[in-house]
């Protein structure tokens, strides 16, 4: 099979690739802890093989109970000269049997056969790892998404394969919805594709997914301005388990507070100070409402803490989950202070 005689790279840097990009090679490695995109890579490979080869002999082997000699067997040319696709799961748990058989395959591989290896993490079969990566077969890298942009970038990305187009906000209502787990995301993402005949805004988001972000940035703002610390920080937690960034939940407490200290400071009527301020008039009445509850002193250190916080999510701390909770507790504790 021509695909399984892809070139090796000179580097094990420039055989890593996205699993977007997995390819059909005689050896490729598909490696990382996130199971979704693992298999992703997996039936991108796998599908890609059927269509040079529609009677491909697919095999799947188990890395940890695995049986001296079974490799050999599975590679060996069939009777009817059959293109071969073996597929091995749970490297990362892999018995000395396979370990030798595979650092023996993969000295001299065999024509037309796609061996596609899954490791998910871990120090086992370091060595084998160790062999592809530094002979050049293909690495396919499957790492958790954990970053916000990492999500956005991945829907994007989905839309863009499924020819469809979605709005920048109905990108992060989606991702703040049912970004917890990557896999639900994708479901997500297919639904919507499948479903819309047009762009998808963050109102379509909204119909299907609504009821599901149960959390965002402003409600976090709004129970920690309240005074209310343990909603302000479930509110919190479970925005940030759905895959809300740190950075503009700092950025709603910053927006509440700014708020608060302008009115603080000014004379005058609600309407008056609405004008001076070029604020509507009824929020101006529920600044003045919530600055009854606050002492200079609790405000000037809500302030200090969200800023602080702010530097933090945005590079300065390797912790910015703790720079949000902190400051929330601050103000929840500030809030009350009166």
């Amino acid at each position: 099979m021509a695909a399984a005689q892809a070139s090796k790279a000179k580097t094990p840097a420039a055989n890593t690739v996205s699993w977007r990009d997995a390819a059909p090679s005689a050896v490729v490695l598909v490696t990382g802890p996130e199971e979704y995109l693992g298999i992703r890579a997996m039936d991108r490979i796998r599908s890609q093989v059927r269509t040079v080869s529609p009677n491909v002999e697919v095999t799947k082997l188990n890395a940890g109970s695995y049986e001296s000699g079974t490799l050999s067997m599975a590679v060996s040319p069939s009777l009817f000269d059959e293109a071969k696709l073996i597929e091995v799961e749970g490297l990362e748990s892999m018995n000395d049997a396979f370990l030798a058989d595979a650092l023996a395959y993969l000295a001299q591989p065999e024509n037309d056969v796609v061996v596609v290896l899954r490791h998910a993490g871990g120090v086992r079969g370091k060595k084998l790892l160790d062999t592809i990566k530094s002979s050049g077969w293909p690495v396919v890298d499957c790492q958790p998404l954990k970053k916000d942009a990492e999500k956005t970038a991945f829907v994007v990305a989905e839309f863009k394969a499924g020819s469809r187009r979605i709005d920048a906000e109905a990108v992060q209502a989606l991702v703040n919805a049912v970004g917890a787990s990557l896999s639900e995301l994708a479901a997500a993402c297919s639904q919507l594709i499948s479903d819309s005949t047009t762009a998808v805004d963050a109102a379509t988001v909204e119909r299907y997914y609504g009821g599901r972000v149960e959390a965002t940035a402003f409600k976090v703002a709004d129970a920690a301005m309240a005074g209310n610390g343990p909603l302000a920080l479930s509110s919190l937690r479970h925005a940030l388990a759905t895959g809300v960034d740190p950075v503009p939940l700092v950025a709603a407490l910053a927006a509440k507070l700014r708020t608060l200290a302008k009115v603080a400071g000014a004379q005058g009527s609600s309407a008056h100070i609405a004008r001076q301020l070029g604020m509507q008039p009824w929020l101006v009445e529920q600044a003045q409402r919530d600055v009854r509850r606050w002492t200079p002193e609790g405000l000037i250190r809500s302030i200090q803490v969200t800023a602080e916080a702010d530097a933090q999510v945005k590079g300065l701390s390797r912790d910015p989950v703790y720079a949000v909770e902190h400051a929330v507790t601050v103000i929840a504790t500030s809030a009350r202070g009166r």
